[in-house]
């Protein structure tokens, strides 16, 4: 670059025209430059900003990609021993609770609930005839037992009156001898006149007929002894018959109890039977296997002809409306973790976000659960952080926009404030 400078009109003519370069500096590089240090304080503002608003929002949060969709996976198996008739339903079909999945051939347990049918009519038929019998027992035995104590009363009032006639007799005569001495001196002694000996001899008379009369007594009463001892050993007899009597009818009695027994066990018999034929009519009604809840079908290892045992897996339904997230969080993030607080799911199959909260955290570490523990006794200890599933219950999600299927990878936040 050439300069020309102008010394004024006087000189022009002495002044010898010249060109002199102007160098200029360059600009200064790096921090010496005001717009770097501009643009680098500024950019640090920003960087600072971003870290403290990083901080701020992850300080509260525990997150982990160790998770998956839980869910409850209803296993559908056969309670009865059948051929497969009929299955009405395919792998992922979706069903709702009651809806009919397997048909098992019913013609044998139909034939069992007949049976059953029948021995439940037999046995009530047996119910009521030993109902009917042991009234009628009971009358009978009952009869028998008066009869023999009207035979033991008369035969006791026999012996009484027996008795009475033995001694009764006993005093007729006693008395007839008695007249027969207090008479008799009467008659020898003459220390009475006649008139009274008269009256004495016409009593003495009176009183020797009268002898007589009580010896004749004295015989028959003696003979009445006799007849009232025969009497009294056919009283003593009717005893002992009467008491066999007894005996037969407490024997008939216990005949009462044991009829009272066999109809209670005829009773029972009606009861088992009743038992057998609701036994039976479940098993028929186990040869339809039914959905338990609405849900997919998922695993179906069942077909047409097959045979299946009891309890053999057939299918499985997965309720798919009640979906949760197990997240497996570092036992050192459970410091400030509680049921309640806020979550977040991230979906992998969706690259969503939903949102949620803890519902519970379980009361032991994973490893403990295991099938095969850690056993640190050998000595070969290593310490290692263990996980431990926490619950997360996720708010409705509609169908339209995503639908949860156990197994599924997500990662968990937890917001512990």
């Amino acid at each position: 670059m050439s300069i020309e400078i102008e010394v004024g009109l006087e000189n022009a003519s002495r002044v010898k025209p010249s060109t002199e370069e102007l160098k200029l500096e360059p600009p200064p590089k790096g921090l010496a430059n005001p717009k770097t240090r501009g643009m680098l304080f500024g950019g640090g503002i920003v960087l600072l900003a971003v870290i403290v608003g990083l901080f701020l929002f992850y300080r509260n949060r525990e997150s982990t990609d160790d998770a998956q969709v839980d869910g409850h996976i209803t296993q559908i198996s056969s309670k009865v021993y059948g051929r497969v008739g009929e299955v009405l339903v395919n792998d992922n079909q979706q069903v709702k609770a009651g809806q009919v999945l397997v048909k098992l051939d019913p013609r044998d347990y139909q034939a069992a609930l007949d049976q059953a049918k029948a021995q439940l009519a037999l046995a009530e038929t047996d119910a009521q005839s030993a109902g009917i019998d042991v009234p009628r027992t009971q009358l009978n035995t009952q009869s028998g037992t008066s009869s023999a104590d009207a035979q033991l009363a008369g035969s006791q009032a026999d012996l009484a009156w027996a008795q009475a006639n033995v001694e009764k007799s006993k005093a007729n005569a006693l008395l007839g001898q008695a007249d027969l001495e207090r008479y008799t001196p009467l008659m020898q002694k003459g220390e009475i006149s006649k008139q009274q000996y008269d009256a004495a001899k016409a009593n003495a008379d009176a009183t020797a007929s009268a002898l007589k009369a009580d010896q004749e007594k004295l015989v028959q009463a003696e003979r009445g002894v006799e007849i009232a001892k025969a009497q009294l050993d056919a009283a003593r007899a009717h005893v002992q018959q009467a008491q066999a009597g007894i005996v037969s009818a407490k024997a008939d009695t216990k005949q009462v109890v044991m009829r009272q027994a066999d109809a209670r066990g005829k009773i029972a018999k009606v009861q088992q039977a009743r038992a057998g034929l609701e036994a039976a009519q479940l098993n028929l009604e186990y040869t339809t296997v039914v959905a338990p809840v609405d849900g997919v079908v998922t695993h179906k290892q069942v077909e047409v002809g097959q045979i299946v045992q009891q309890g053999q897996g057939l299918m499985v339904v997965v309720p798919l409306q009640d979906v949760w997230v197990t997240a497996n969080f570092k036992e050192t993030q459970l410091r400030s973790m509680k049921a309640g607080q806020k979550a977040e799911v991230k979906v992998d199959t969706y690259g969503t976000t939903f949102s949620g909260h803890i519902d519970s955290i379980a009361g032991a570490t994973g490893a403990v659960l295991s099938l095969l523990p850690p056993e640190n006794a050998t000595g070969n200890y290593v310490k290692v952080v263990q996980r431990v599933p926490v619950k997360i219950v996720l708010d409705p999600i509609p169908q339209d926009q995503a639908i949860l299927r156990p197994g599924m990878n997500v990662v968990a936040t937890a917001i512990t404030k």
